[in-house]
């Protein structure tokens, strides 16, 4: 993913200024799924303007300027979008790197990581329950419904990633009273 494709996509939602953009990054991309400051999209935005692929609609106090996405750009997030995942061949993923290397633990360490897991994303569905719970009955399209369903992908994931750390402290747990000396 790249920055440039995020922000076309919040700007296809509605037109904001890099502020309003920043913050988007801090409330939610950021947490889960892009992170992203000042430093990096302002320069981006006008690199997109530069590209035809946005536009500033108004300029407000102290430089503030809104900006829309223009039919090119909407061209370009469709395309994006479409388009599935390049995968490098590079993958970095420290929280399953974690997993494959449960096994240098003794089980009794592998079961209090396996329980942080299980805690922290039980928190984190939770969160994430409470944000469907607040938002139920909006649209998926448009400003108001932006994010539902991320957030259901969300709160599904975590709920998978939970029922499986519950179920590898069950195998820990079966592993140890099997190899246990009788």
């Amino acid at each position: 993913m790249s920055l440039s494709h995020a922000l076309l996509g919040l700007l296809a939602v509605e037109p904001a200024s890099g502020y309003a953009l920043t913050k988007s990054f801090e409330l939610s991309l950021g947490r889960y799924a892009w992170h992203a400051g000042h430093t990096s999209i302002y320069p981006e935005l006008g690199r997109l303007a530069e590209r035809g692929l946005v536009e500033v609609t108004s300029e407000g106090a102290r430089g503030s300027r809104t900006y829309a996405v223009t039919p090119a750009g909407r061209e370009e997030l469709r395309s994006w979008l479409l388009q599935p995942p390049k995968q490098s061949g590079k993958v970095r993923n420290e929280e399953v790197l974690r997993m494959f290397l449960l096994s240098a633990l003794d089980p009794a360490d592998a079961k209090i990581v396996l329980g942080h897991v299980a805690e922290s994303t039980a928190a984190a569905a939770a969160g994430l329950r409470e944000i469907r719970a607040a938002h139920e009955g909006s649209s998926f399209r448009g400003p108001e419904g932006f994010g539902q369903l991320a957030a259901e992908f969300g709160l599904r994931q975590y709920e998978a990633v939970h029922e499986w750390a519950v179920w590898a402290m069950a195998q820990l747990e079966g592993d140890q009273t099997t190899n246990s000396p009788a």
